[in-house]
């Protein structure tokens, strides 16, 4: 859909900027107008990882004259495999620090400003209503409802981005004159469903193809050309190579966004069935470790996939997917006589695997806080983590 430039444009090009983005200066669609709205332009990215890296950076090499990074974690060195904004020297570094100083290196003209804070309901309307638009390259359900319901309240454009294994999707939310997210999800999946990047993994390069087509629809959206993905989704898959478009529209039944709402509580990390199950049958790796060393008799059961396992694993853990398990299929090898103690990556999908092996009565089952990840780091730290 066609639409009218995001933002005015700015007075001037100083001679170093036209000189810089002569390339687009040259392009009769894009020419000093579009620079000088690029220039005025102010952009936020929520996140600095998979996609916020080329976002970030292409939107910087664009010219859009400030900057904003929503980003509270810091650089682990499983992030470099796809992160490009990041590089070795930064792993334990503040994300968003990090990523500033990439920016800069790439064009000192721009402003970048920080906001080193986890986004949620309080300082959600705050941040946003100091930028012009919204990239969201976040990997969780309930900050993208969070993203959409702010925008939808502050009157806001927003490009969303999404990635898993080899498949991405990417699409332009505006309320004022399209859907928005809730027309394409109107509610999140159940828990444990769909799997994080951290858990199914992202192929690195995917980011790449993604994030630049997000940095180029929010140069759309600011300059005023071209045609954008508002009303539709863009579907990628980098193993068949493919790119395909789906029709989105506006629910006409769809209950209208008036406020913000825990959004942690809407999405249910965990569902209250595992929950439940969870009560009162956790334990630490600490504890698990004692039971080990106490020479106690039980069946230590991993639910994390094949490959996982592969990767890293806690001695003595019997591989079953939770997807055996929660299908039924799995049930008949456990053992009845002994207790049954539940693992996985950090402890989501052993608290739904739990809830399943309890309601089948094997009562005395219990599952690992922290799952392997706490293993590796609290236990034995020559382990790798993932």
């Amino acid at each position: 859909m066609s639409l009218p430039p995001l933002v005015e444009p700015a007075a001037d090009l100083s001679i170093d900027e036209v000189r810089r983005y002569s390339r687009h200066l040259i392009i009769p669609d894009v020419g000093m107008d579009g620079q000088k709205r690029l220039k005025n332009a102010k952009v936020l990215a929520v996140g600095a990882g998979g996609l916020g890296s080329p976002v970030l950076m292409y939107l910087a090499a664009a010219g859009v004259g400030t900057l904003g990074i929503v980003e509270f974690d810091t650089v682990d060195e499983s992030n470099l495999q796809r992160q490009i904004i990041h590089g070795q020297s930064d792993v334990g570094r503040s994300k968003a620090e990090s990523a500033r100083d990439s920016i800069k290196e790439i064009n000192p003209l721009i402003d970048v400003r920080l906001h080193e804070t986890r986004l949620d309901s309080e300082n959600v309307l705050d941040i946003f209503s100091q930028y012009d638009l919204i990239v969201d390259g976040t990997d969780n359900f309930a900050t993208r409802y969070l993203v959409n319901d702010a925008c939808v309240l502050l009157d806001k454009p927003y490009v969303w981005g999404s990635i898993y294994r080899f498949d991405g999707q990417v699409s332009v939310f505006w309320n004022e004159h399209g859907p928005n997210y809730r027309d394409l999800y109107p509610v999140p999946p159940p828990p444990g469903m769909v799997p994080s990047c951290a858990e199914g993994g992202v192929l690195g390069v995917l980011c790449a193809t993604v994030g630049a087509i997000q940095a180029t629809e929010a140069v759309k959206l600011i300059t005023g050309i071209g045609e954008t993905l508002l009303g539709r989704l863009m579907v990628y898959d980098a193993l068949e190579m493919t790119f395909r478009t789906i029709k989105v529209r506006k629910d006409p039944e769809g209950e209208p966004i008036t406020g913000l709402i825990d959004y942690e509580a809407f999405c249910g990390v965990v569902s209250e069935e595992a929950q439940e199950a969870a009560a009162g049958s956790t334990i630490t790796v600490d504890e698990l470790k004692d039971m080990m060393d106490a020479g106690k008799d039980f069946e230590l059961i991993d639910v994390r996939e094949p490959n996982e396992y592969e990767i890293v694993s806690i001695p003595g853990a019997k591989l079953i997917p939770k997807d055996e398990i929660l299908s039924g299929r799995a049930l008949a090898s456990l053992p009845q006589d002994r207790p049954i103690v539940i693992h996985c990556k950090t402890g989501v999908r052993s608290a739904e695997a739990l809830a399943a092996v309890k309601n089948a009565g094997f009562k005395d089952a219990v599952h690992v806080q922290g799952g392997v990840t706490a293993w590796a780091t609290r236990i034995d730290k020559a382990l790798p983590t993932y």
